[in-house]
């Protein structure tokens, strides 16, 4: 299927219809997310992938009571991490530089760069901009879902404090950035799911500077 058929195919489900979804599918949903770039290569975050029911069940409350929580076949919590330590950059160097047989002396300059950069951020910049990082990854995930015909719904409005207390990703490091729902639609109790697409015109949305 061509990627524009894909795009025009999915859409952010609002019911699902309880099917779980395939192992094989989920592999490659996640294989996307794990292969999507990232500001310097870091990938500043970690992503829950939660399919347990209970826990969805306690979730769905501080989810804004979203029905999609507790339909779905799986959760994906990204989350973000809460700071750049020094630890967490001179780990991914040495983890890079030993898969690509490199020594440290070729990337020394650009981690210095990078722990003098972040330095320079309040705690709460470095959160924002590992959460970006969070956003660049759902969005391959979005595609790779459509690509194997699995839908998913992204989703924020939730409560970030209670949820990360629940899943104790404060004392991980961590704090969630968005989630992400994949099943499959139930079209007969989905308000939107025979709906037309509602996109921009290409006039409206883009500015071209020659």
């Amino acid at each position: 299927m061509a990627l524009q058929d894909q795009l025009h195919w999915r859409y952010a489900t609002k019911s699902y219809n309880g099917h779980k979804v395939e192992p094989e599918n989920v592999d490659s949903i996640l294989d996307a997310i794990r292969l999507a770039p990232s500001s310097s290569g870091l990938q500043p975050f970690k992503v829950l992938v939660i399919s347990d029911g209970a826990l969805k069940a306690r979730l769905q409350p501080i989810c804004a009571n979203q029905q999609q929580i507790g339909q779905s076949s799986h959760l994906l919590v990204f989350a973000a991490w809460d700071a750049y330590t020094p630890e967490r950059i001179n780990d991914f160097f040495a983890y890079s530089n030993g898969i690509r047989n490199l020594p440290a002396s070729v990337t020394d300059d650009y981690r210095l760069s990078l722990l003098d950069s972040f330095a320079s951020m309040s705690r709460e910049q470095q959160y924002f901009h590992a959460a970006k990082q969070c956003y660049i990854a759902l969005g391959f995930a979005l595609l790779a879902a459509a690509e194997r015909r699995v839908d998913a719904t992204p989703m924020e409005g939730f409560d970030n404090q209670a949820l990360d207390a629940l899943l104790d990703l404060p004392e991980q490091g961590l704090a969630s950035a968005v989630l992400m729902t994949l099943g499959y639609r139930d079209v007969e109790s989905d308000w939107l799911a025979k709906l037309e697409k509602v996109r921009r015109t290409k006039q409206e949305l883009f500015v071209e500077i020659k």
